[in-house]
């Protein structure tokens, strides 16, 4: 059997995730862990700021010509082919309060001539949970829990009585809350997860349907290639396809049609 396409790359955001869990799981929990404000009132850590700040160094020494975009310290994505995408610490208000669920979130986004962009390589790894997810382009979503990697796959769930639904909070709906409240008395189950863990569940077919109506790019290019290689579907609220629309939704293939018809109604 040939070797992947992005072998290469997936084995570099292998190295980035290790070295993020390092730095990241050292400063978990830890009594002196600095906390500031940014300017958009979102808080941040120092372990945010060393997690990106360490990728940025082993990217610039593996993939010096590749283009970066990071959560912390901006990006350099101008007329790049392929560009690496990096939240070092989703889901930093859990991270800071000793909640479990956040991780480094790694992609890596190729540019066509047309300047269609596609995420070719997704890693989100969260070592608080003992859990990493990767996905690359053609060969399929896979998690690793504890050591041990399998191949993952989304629900087959087609009704929304039979769904379970999860979400981060109601903030950031706006003139979809109604609708979305609609969602959820239909659901078979609702549960206010949140961050990478929703996706991540929708990938192994735990849940059914995860939506944030207000998410960044960096949120989202890990999770978008590792669902959809993982047979699902990953779009915005209006329903447009990808990790560039502002909001996530991950749903199987099954759901996804009346789900989106139904948050738009």
């Amino acid at each position: 059997m040939s070797e992947s396409k992005y072998a290469e790359d997936l084995a570099l955001a292998h190295l980035l995730a290790d070295i993020a869990d390092s730095i990241s799981l050292d400063r978990y929990q830890s009594l002196d862990l600095v906390i500031t404000t940014k300017p958009d009132n979102t808080p941040v850590t120092d372990a945010d700021r060393a997690v990106e700040t360490a990728i940025r160094e082993a990217l610039e020494t593996h993939r010096p010509n590749d283009g970066l975009l990071g959560e912390e310290f901006g990006s350099d994505i101008t007329g790049a082919k392929r560009y690496w995408v990096i939240d070092p610490i989703d889901g930093t208000k859990n991270f800071m309060r000793g909640v479990p669920t956040w991780a480094t979130l790694i992609a890596l986004v190729e540019v066509a001539q047309d300047g269609t962009q596609e995420v070719v390589v997704g890693v989100a790894s969260s070592p608080a949970l003992a859990r990493r997810w990767h996905a690359s382009c053609c060969e399929g979503a896979f998690v690793t829990f504890n050591g041990t990697t399998r191949k993952i796959s989304v629900s087959q769930v087609s009704e929304m009585s039979d769904a379970s639904v999860t979400y981060s909070d109601f903030v950031g709906f706006d003139s979809r809350l109604d609708a979305f409240n609609s969602i959820l008395k239909k659901a078979w189950r609702t549960r206010g997860m949140g961050d990478f863990w929703s996706h991540m569940l929708v990938a192994e077919g735990a849940v059914d349907i995860a939506i944030e109506p207000t998410l960044a790019i960096w949120d989202m290019a890990a999770l978008d290639i590792i669902v959809r290689e993982a047979g699902g579907v990953f779009t915005n609220t209006a329903g447009e396809a990808g990790p560039f629309g502002g909001s996530g939704v991950s749903t199987n293939k099954a759901i996804h049609a009346a789900l989106i018809q139904e948050l738009n109604a």
